[in-house]
């Protein structure tokens, strides 16, 4: 039997195929249409999942959708009536998407399906795509599950259980008082953009003190013992206008939002440090209620919030459960995964049997390209190219990385997901002091505070980081183990804000954050074969086994999907090397491509 999930509407729209329980395929719409957290229906990607599988549409046995349209659809007219007049400019704003799309699904899924399906149309709930696409991918056979995000139908979050092929939700926290929608509003008043931007409010709190905290909870929100909350909706305006805060909220905290690519304060640093304070809070008092009342071992995440990876970190290291999975494609697009999953256990009532490991299959699940197709696009862009045996691949990519060179690397399936895992990726050395400020501004064209991931080998993340766990999706914070950090000079410890940024942390300062942190992924040769044996082969050069890893994109697109769009950026950038498949192409010995420069000044007009 073949299922197909689908997310979308109404952000990161995305498709998944499980065939007699397995997954098979998941992709993102964004990264065929190439428009970033594209919300439209995923047509592409679902006709990639499709003909994965082999099948034409007919050959579908069930379509599901994530979540309730005339569900969600009754909270946004309740909300506008409970707010009118107020809500009228929101709600006039709302309309036309929904009366012309969002409320005729079944035209939609069969338009976006090419008119070849006829059979029956499922509708799961938010958050129930959400727990399914935790807790059935995840090797538990049994496990409590706790999902927090923006907003579904009502829902905001939610937590149960999980055990063999069934799952119950037992509580829920309900639209206007929402973990999500905190985070974005103080995203959104520090100059970022809501619901792409909550990555660099995580990332700029380091460089700031929580000193608003205590007045956000005295003053905005109300916060209990079990993690429920009150948000005093006197500060907010996302019920009932086109921002997220209010001017009440812009006078609480010192005046009006800072304007987006203006100078960053110190203000907006505490702010940052403030509100990540808070949700940390808000997410270890829920699973220790949840744990409480469930007594359960094992916790299952999922839902945007659950990508807070330095909310994670601390809920591994300080609560109660002893053994994390959270979904690696944790926001909406993840919940395509779910509906299918959810259909699949609950709906037929399919048994489960948990994979020792995961049945995410190292969330490696969207396209890949042979040998003849990638050196035919290459060949098309007029791409200089050598070609390289599989075996010497590996030592060839850490040979360029040994000598301070940054490659790009583009091999195997995309993963599913915000976070490049080794297939679609940029590299450096993380012991080049020089490395976070070229790769910011001269490959991702972004903020200079913004910091890398690294990668480890499996096995070897205690020796280097201050975790025992794996963490193979890249969704756990821990410090630097002290064996590899330096003492700060006085000059350092004096340093405050932004200029923290140039101390030199450890002697992995490329991927040391400001609290001597990083967000660490464990790369195991099962799942990531040609990453592993990069890793491998680096550390015998150098001695290490760290690499720092982020996505092969530029700021502002969606990681790269083809071997074209790999070319491009490669181009575009001040990369290098790159490397799709077993193709190596060195920046030197390319044709210039007509614009590049033009297009590299535009992002650095200085």
């Amino acid at each position: 039997m073949r299922i197909l999930g689908l997310s979308a509407f109404f952000h990161d729209s995305a498709a998944a195929l499980v065939e007699d329980g397995r997954l098979v395929a998941a992709a993102e719409e964004e990264r065929f249409s190439r428009r970033k957290h594209d919300d439209r229906f995923p047509a592409q990607a679902a006709a990639w999942c499709i003909a994965q599988a082999g099948i034409a549409p007919r050959e579908l046995d069930a379509v599901v959708f994530y979540e309730k349209p005339l569900v969600k659809f009754e909270r946004l007219l309740e909300t506008s009536l409970a707010f009118a007049p107020r809500g009228f400019r929101s709600f006039l704003a709302a309309m036309p998407p929904w009366l012309q799309r969002k409320l005729h699904l079944p035209r939609e899924i069969d338009a976006g399906l090419g008119g070849g399906y006829e059979g029956p149309i499922h509708f799961a709930t938010h958050h129930e795509s959400h727990a399914a696409s935790a807790f059935f991918p995840s090797p538990f056979e049994r496990a409590a599950i706790l999902t927090l995000d923006g907003v579904g139908e009502w829902s905001t979050a939610a937590w149960g259980t999980g055990e063999g092929a069934s799952l119950r939700l037992l509580e829920e926290l309900r639209f206007p008082h929402s973990p999500g929608l905190l985070y974005s509003a103080f995203t959104g008043y520090c100059g970022f953009r809501v619901n792409s931007g909550e990555y660099k409010l995580m990332g700029l709190a380091p460089y700031g003190e929580p000193r608003f905290m205590d007045l956000i909870l005295d003053r905005v929100v109300r916060l209990h013992d079990d993690g429920s909350f009150w948000m005093d909706q006197r500060f907010f305006r996302y019920c009932h206008g086109l921002t997220m805060t209010s001017p009440r909220f812009h006078a609480l905290f010192g005046g009006p939002p800072r304007a987006p690519e203006g100078p960053l304060t110190q203000r907006e640093m505490d702010i940052a440090a403030s509100i990540q304070r808070v949700i940390e809070e808000i997410v270890l008092r829920m699973a220790r209620h949840v744990h409480a009342r469930t007594g359960e071992r094992d916790l299952c995440l999922a839902g945007g919030v659950a990508l807070n990876c330095v909310a994670n970190g601390r809920l591994l290291r300080e609560g109660p459960f002893e053994r994390l999975w959270i979904q690696p494609a944790a926001g909406d697009a993840g919940g395509a995964i779910g509906a299918a999953l959810a259909h699949w256990h609950l709906t037929l009532g399919r048994p489960r049997t948990p994979s020792p490991e995961d049945a995410q299959h190292g969330s490696c699940l969207g396209p890949s390209y042979g040998d003849a197709e990638i050196a035919s696009a290459l060949d098309a862009a007029g791409a200089r190219f050598e070609l390289i045996d599989e075996s010497s691949i590996a030592d060839a990519i850490a040979a360029e990385l040994a000598a301070g060179r940054i490659v790009g690397h583009f091999d195997g399936a995309a993963e599913f997901g915000p976070r490049a895992l080794g297939h679609r990726s940029i590299l450096g050395d993380p012991r080049d002091p020089d490395m976070q400020r070229r790769m910011n501004v001269a490959i991702k064209f972004r903020e200079s505070f913004r910091p890398f991931a690294p990668a480890v080998i499996e096995g070897r993340q205690r020796e280097w980081f201050e975790l025992e766990a794996e963490s193979p999706y890249m969704l756990l914070v821990a410090s630097v183990a002290a064996a590899h950090r330096l003492a700060p000079t006085p000059g350092d410890a004096a340093a405050r804000g932004i200029d923290r940024l140039r101390t030199r942390r450890s002697d992995v300062p490329a991927i040391t954050h400001v609290d001597g942190s990083a967000r660490v992924q464990t790369v195991s040769p099962g799942r990531s074969p040609r990453f592993h044996a990069i890793l491998s082969a680096f550390e015998r050069r150098t001695g290490c086994p760290v690499l720092v890893n982020t996505s092969f994109n530029i700021r502002g697109e969606p990681i790269v999907h083809s071997p074209a769009d790999a070319y491009r950026c490669f181009m575009l950038t001040d990369m290098d090397v790159l490397v799709v498949g077993r193709h190596l192409m060195r920046k030197a010995e390319q044709p210039p491509m007509p614009g590049a420069e033009e297009y590299k000044r535009s992002f650095r007009p200085d």
